[in-house]
């Protein structure tokens, strides 16, 4: 056993996804609940954090894991779902608001984030513009500026780097 101190800058779906695919790569794949199963998560998990899930998944994920549990042939098999289970169980809406609202409430889904300059408390001080790694930031000294959203990587580069908070991340 053990335990992980997370806060709330963690994403539940992405734990999951870490943990799940931890266990797809140590499963040794000789029996289908595991190998398929592990799999199927992941997949459903990935579509989820790319703004693509849909409410059934929820329902899919539950099957899938009640299969793995009782059909998989180790303990590994058995408890692979055990963390989806567990942040479905204490964090389900969070995965809703993923499907729904396709947000991350964390930022750590990118597909799932947008930056944008709060104008009204930008100072044009260009920490943000210098900060960005592909140079999607642009204004003028001392005027607000503005993120091209196309170009935008969501690296978060220029939330961090903003003395103001005038940056915002949906």
């Amino acid at each position: 056993g053990g335990m992980i101190v997370m806060d709330d800058t963690d994403c539940m779906v992405d734990v999951s996804k870490f943990y799940l695919q931890f266990s797809v790569d140590e499963s040794c794949g000789k029996c289908s609940p595991c190998r398929i199963g592990g799999k199927q998560l992941l997949t459903i998990l990935d579509k989820i954090s790319r703004g693509k899930g849909e409410e059934k998944d929820i329902d899919r994920i539950r099957k899938a894991s009640l299969a793995m549990e009782h059909a998989s042939l180790c303990a590994l098999g058995a408890s692979t779902p055990n963390p989806v289970i567990s942040t479905l169980k204490y964090f389900e809406p969070e995965y809703f608001t993923h499907i729904r609202d396709r947000k991350c409430p964390t930022g750590r889904c990118k597909e799932l984030v947008t930056f944008t300059v709060i104008t009204e408390t930008c100072r044009g001080c260009g920490a943000c513009a210098f900060r960005c790694p592909v140079k999607a930031i642009s204004g003028e000294k001392k005027k607000p500026h503005l993120i091209d959203q196309l170009m935008c990587i969501k690296c978060g580069e220029c939330f961090t780097a903003c003395k103001f908070n005038s940056i915002s991340r949906e």
